[in-house]
């Protein structure tokens, strides 16, 4: 701790900044003035710093409130990707890791057997989507189909899809894991509809996306994976489940004492 603290700022500007809902300039401000005033800044200088206070506290809070909102599955980023242990070649990951792909509005579809990591770098991916400020929503198909479901009885599912596309990432992970009807195939083709050419549309499956018409009605997925595959990266997994592999070594919990 700072065993001299900066001077707390005067109370009639804590209220302006309060007024002026300025919270990450504001407390900054009285460490960032003690040290201007200690070394003779500029007051341009001073300006500057507090504001970029402010921008960088704005940012980090809309990234928090993004996670939050998007539903990701489990917290999992590139930091914790072991690049190494992935079928995925490098040079795929670390194309894709760059986003150019989401910024022309492309889709991704991801497909191999359960546990070879594909969750986990869609979601990677799908962080690094929301740090570089932007949206991302994420679903199973069954959240998908009882989002739209229960918009379906108010009649609002037009406006439930406006709202899902409004994110430049929409993630639909582990299709085929389950049977599909017909509920489920009209809101992934409703959704796919919307997305095509507009939005980024990643999907992971233990099936390749032309195999999507034997878990749901053949008109729908052969209409939603035209529109799907158009313009899009397909990714192949394959190998033994990393899960698997790390229960088998013991790597899958804690050691008990």
């Amino acid at each position: 701790m700072n065993p001299h603290p900066a001077p707390a700022l005067p109370d009639e500007l804590t209220a302006v900044l309060k007024r002026m809902r300025l919270p990450y300039l504001r407390a900054a401000a009285p460490e960032v003035l003690a040290t201007a005033k200690a070394q003779r800044w500029d007051p341009t200088e001073v300006l500057k710093v507090l504001l970029d206070e402010e921008v960088r506290g704005r940012d980090e809070a809309t990234k928090a409130m993004r996670r939050k909102s998007a539903g990701l599955p489990a917290g999992k980023t590139f930091s914790s990707w072991r690049e190494e242990d992935s079928s995925i070649p490098a040079p795929t990951q670390a194309a894709l890791a760059t986003l150019e792909w989401v910024h022309r509005a492309e889709n991704l579809a991801v497909s191999g057997p359960s546990g070879t990591g594909k969750t986990h770098f869609v979601e990677a991916v799908a962080h690094a989507v929301i740090d570089a400020g932007m949206r991302v929503s994420w679903f199973t198909l069954e959240s998908l189909t009882a989002a739209v479901g229960r918009a379906a009885v108010d009649g609002s599912i037009a406006k439930t899809i406006t709202k899902i596309t409004r994110a430049e990432l929409i993630v639909v992970d582990d299709i085929g894991m389950l049977p599909s009807g017909q509920a489920a195939a009209e809101a992934f083709y409703r959704l796919v509809d919307a997305a095509y050419e507009r939005r980024s549309l990643a999907v992971t499956s233990n099936l390749h996306p032309s195999g999507f018409d034997t878990i749901m009605p053949k008109t729908l997925a052969t209409a939603a994976v035209d529109r799907l595959l158009h313009h899009a990266h397909v990714v192949l997994t394959e190998g033994t489940s990393l899960r698997l592999s790390e229960a088998t070594a013991g790597r899958g919990v804690v050691p008990l004492t």
